[in-house]
């Protein structure tokens, strides 16, 4: 079974996802965006989502934690929720 350590944001409108990522890229900090802007419950907790396991996330997020590099910024990619930027923390298979 994989499964993957992720951390999210996720915002409304596609221009403020691409500013936030900016900002992350530019040396800002992961967690405290996330708190500040994220819709999400995660965003409480820095935009943890903590361990997920396959099938788990929606399926555009899905594919992009399973299939992506790690440690890298993605996105904004776009869901029925809104557009996220995901971070791939860490990812295992048993």
């Amino acid at each position: 079974m994989k499964t993957a350590i992720v951390r999210h944001i996720l915002v409304k409108d596609k221009e403020l996802a691409e500013q936030l990522k900016k900002k992350i890229l530019d040396g800002a900090d992961f967690a405290k965006i996330a708190k500040q802007y994220s819709t999400c419950n995660s965003g409480k907790r820095g935009g943890e989502l903590g361990e997920v396991k396959k099938g788990q996330l929606v399926p555009v997020i899905d594919k992009l934690v399973f299939t992506a590099a790690e440690h890298v910024l993605h996105g904004p990619v776009k869901s029925q929720f809104g557009f996220h930027l995901v971070e791939i923390k860490f990812r295992m298979a048993f």
